[in-house]
């Protein structure tokens, strides 16, 4: 007797068309890297099914375990890892490169989710959640890696405005970002500085700091309503749009597709996401006694959402540059793989709800 428990077609569905998107302007911008793209997708996949039907009771209890794994993770780059562009974030494994910084954060949200999910909102267990959080984020920022920094720290957010905070509380967290924010500025790399001072006014230096957010715009603009067709995006494939199937996709998928294409994408991403919040708000109140699942939840919606807003906001001169690659749809195998897991972890919590329909198959 096996037991086929209801897959939840709404949240993947939303997944299968952004991926397939993700393809589609990968086979035109960038056909060199398709085939190991469709591997990466492959794998991610697999990862996703896998999570999808574990039990995430089974790995809760194992947190502590999961953050010492994510500590060691982190700290493999600064023993084993390949410089590019002066940063050290990935780690050479055979042919292929991960990077630790991206395969840590569904791990990140599983720590927290499980720790608030125990304790009561106080002072005290803020304070001792901060110092479980620090040598994550050190350990990251150090790399540098200022975009996943960001995003995990939206993880550790998340979690925390799930709970019942307080005024007290929240005042304390204003205190703190008030204090932060100039010494964040100071840690900076020069680089990192220049993009937020260059994002003001990126005509400054039109062909150095400036050159990429300022292609981005023009490679969005040129579009116009229906985009230049398949394979005729002249930014993107002249070269002139750097990073232009990672960071800068959306600008190479709006030039080919246009306005029409981008506000496909934007569709696509509001489905996934009031799937996620649906999701998120039906364990909230199935598992009154335990906010393990929505904690979970929220944490992996807080992160998502931020890199989605992050980088279509940077691909339209909204925001400064920062190296965040659009979910599901950027190239790259960690970032699509830690996305899967993610959504796996969602998928699960949504199999949840029919385990009392589940069909068997004789």
């Amino acid at each position: 007797m096996l037991p086929l428990r209801r897959f939840d077609f709404f949240l993947f569905l939303p997944v299968a068309l952004l991926l397939g998107i993700g393809i589609f302007i990968l086979a035109s911008v960038a056909p060199a890297n398709l085939g190991t793209h469709l591997l990466y997708v492959f794998i991610s996949l697999c990862f996703f099914f896998l999570f999808s039907f574990i039990d995430l009771e089974i790995i809760f209890p194992f947190s502590p375990v999961v953050y010492l794994f994510s500590l060691f993770l982190l700290v493999l780059p600064f023993f084993f890892g390949l410089a590019v562009r002066g940063s050290v974030r990935w780690i050479p494994v055979g042919q292929f490169t991960i990077q630790p910084s991206e395969i840590v954060k569904p791990l990140v949200a599983l720590i927290f989710a499980w720790y608030w999910a125990r304790r009561k909102i106080s002072l005290g267990n803020i304070f001792f959640a901060g110092l479980i959080f620090l040598p994550i984020i050190i350990l990251i920022f150090l790399q540098p890696d200022l975009g996943s920094s960001l995003a995990i720290t939206s993880i550790f957010i998340g979690c925390l405005f799930a709970s019942p905070l307080q005024v007290k509380h929240v005042l304390v967290f204003l205190a703190i970002f008030l204090i932060t924010v100039p010494l964040l500025w100071f840690s900076l790399k020069d680089y990192q500085k220049y993009r937020v001072v260059h994002f003001l006014n990126p005509y400054s230096d039109p062909l150095g700091k400036g050159y990429n957010l300022i292609q981005a715009k023009i490679s969005v603009g040129s579009g116009k309503l229906f985009g230049r067709g398949f394979g005729r995006g002249t930014q993107s494939h002249l070269a002139f749009l750097p990073e232009r199937y990672t960071d800068f996709v959306f600008a190479s998928l709006t030039e080919e597709m246009g306005f029409l294409g981008g506000t496909v994408i934007l569709l696509l991403y509001f489905w996934l996401f009031s799937r996620m919040l649906k999701i998120a708000s039906r364990s909230l109140t199935t598992y009154t006694n335990d906010k393990s699942f929505f904690l979970l939840s929220v944490a992996i919606i807080f992160y998502l959402s931020f890199q989605v807003l992050v980088n279509i906001g940077m691909n339209i001169g909204l925001l400064p540059i920062t190296g965040i690659p659009l979910p599901i749809v950027s190239y790259g195998g960690s970032s699509l793989l830690s996305t899967m897991i993610s959504l796996g972890f969602l998928e699960s919590i949504a199999n949840r709800f029919n385990r009392e329909k589940s069909i068997e198959i004789k």
